[in-house]
């Protein structure tokens, strides 16, 4: 039995692990009001706040049911539109401000949007306008324009920072974490499945075998408090394999390792996905252009797994989706090398749309550097923007590097001798000519639905010349 509670209602359900949350609320709880759209995890229709029990209080995070195994429903709060409906009948704040702004036609899709905007009012997000439009990046309306929208995520801002957070959510919401700790109290911690099929947060695999997976027994691992660490070890990081993107994007750890955590990780999928999206599973999908994978295999990053045997990410990919591992392994810890002050990471990424878009090519790349005797290494962030005065990038030379690319190969591509090629060299633009034709000589892109060989060369290239641009202005 799975059990959990629903808006303001426990729940016991014998359903399948694997079952949906979306087709629980629907199809066996009767609340219609979270609507199927694309069941793939990108229009938003199906979005419900999860309540997580986190030390004395309760952490919310939007979700898209559609892509939620109910076994990650499991000693949660599930809040569906239904569950924040004032009982007389009268509007949300948030139900109010897209009113107020003409934020609706159809209808469709409001309830995601409300469902989004109510998840950033009860969160510990900072609250600017930005933050309340990137509430809403994983819904999409077809008929209404986003500028109401947008229009009404400020008036919500408006009215929390007049009168708070007050009537936001019902009143129940108070005595849902001494609910959810008698659960936890009876149930016990997470338990982990002896089968041999492993999911964490779905947002893929759910999209992959849709009809397969409800049926299938499986370990779920999304839940797994023993994987869901974020530490510094020494000279190391340490990550639980079911830390999500937004676990990076909150970790004080992540935030003081990289400056631009923030700027990068927006470039990966939506809040939804990002809240659900976990750093193992991205890596075992083993997609070309997975976005995490990319960005670790830059780190040199080393993954552990529940054998004890462990290996360096890009020894993992063998060939396209084939993996140096056992049915019955998973990975449970990744961890790398904490960059130092003179160590510098950047990622890019390419996609048809700047957000929210699978990468038609994208790369990230680490290097060590030091400067000559006699100068001094002046970080990009405080440097001057005039030419006269910004330290000349001949200077420096690399002692270090590891450059990772995606959507140029079968397999998230570890760029072995470019990498070799740039230890020991100066950044200059002779380097970064030499190193770019060595990238042209490792890569092996196809033509596909996401761009020509000859483009994705082009922007390759020209990605890999921005890790220079970004990192020593040159």
């Amino acid at each position: 039995m799975i059990r959990f509670i629903l808006n303001d209602q426990e729940i016991c359900s014998d359903l399948s692990p694997g079952t949906t949350v979306l087709d629980l609320v629907r199809y066996h709880q009767n609340l219609k009001g979270t609507k199927i759209g694309c069941r793939e995890g990108d229009c938003g229709a199906c979005t419900i706040l999860v309540g997580e029990l986190v030390d004395k209080d309760i952490r919310y995070r939007t979700m898209t049911s559609c892509l939620m195994p109910l076994a990650n429903a499991a000693g949660k709060h599930i809040v569906t539109i239904e569950g924040i409906n004032p009982e007389d009948g009268s509007l949300t704040p948030v139900q109010q401000s897209l009113v107020d702004e003409s934020g609706t036609q159809c209808g469709f899709c409001t309830v995601g949007f409300v469902m989004s905007l109510t998840g950033f009012c009860i969160d510990e997000t900072e609250k600017t306008t930005e933050m309340a439009v990137s509430a809403v990046d994983g819904n999409i309306c077809r008929c209404t324009g986003y500028k109401s929208i947008e229009r009404a995520a400020n008036r919500v801002l408006e009215r929390l920072a007049r009168s708070g957070r007050g009537n936001v959510v019902p009143d129940y919401f108070v005595a849902i974490a001494d609910s959810l700790r008698q659960i936890r109290n009876d149930d016990g911690e997470h338990k982990r499945s002896d089968e041999p099929f492993f999911v964490g947060g779905g947002t893929d695999v759910y999209v992959q075998r849709p009809d397969v997976l409800p049926g299938i027994e499986a370990s779920h691992l999304f839940y797994d408090e023993k994987l869901r660490s974020i530490s510094e070890s020494g000279e190391y990081v340490e990550l639980g394999a079911s830390v999500t993107v937004t676990d990076l994007l909150e970790s004080s750890v992540m935030q003081s390792t990289f400056p631009d955590l923030y700027k990068h990780l927006k470039l990966v999928s939506s809040t939804p996905i990002r809240n659900m999206a976990t750093l193992a599973g991205n890596f075992i999908n083993a997609s070309p252009i997975g976005d995490m994978t990319i960005w670790f295999l830059a780190l040199n990053a080393e993954i552990v797994l529940n054998t004890g045997r462990s290996m360096l990410l890009r020894q993992l990919f063998l060939d396209y989706k084939k993996l140096k591992k056992k049915d019955n392994e998973f990975i449970t810890g990744i961890r790398f090398r904490k960059p130092v002050s003179d160590v510098r990471f950047n990622f890019e990424k390419v996609c048809k749309r700047t957000y929210l878009d699978i990468a038609t090519v994208n790369t990230a790349a680490s290097f060590k550097i030091e400067p000559l005797p006699g100068t001094k290494w002046v970080p990009p962030a405080l440097q001057s923007d005039d030419t006269e005065h910004r330290p000349d990038p001949l200077e420096y030379f690399i002692t270090d590097a590891h450059i990772a690319a995606g959507g140029v190969a079968p397999i998230p591509l570890y760029l072995k001798e470019t990498s070799s090629f740039l230890i020991g060299r100066y950044v200059n633009e002779e380097t970064i000519k030499k190193a770019s034709d060595i990238v042209q000589a490792e890569i092996s892109p196809i033509s596909d639905v996401r761009g020509s060989e000859d483009y994705k060369r082009l922007l390759m290239r020209q990605l890999f010349r921005a890790h220079f641009v970004e990192l020593f202005r040159i």
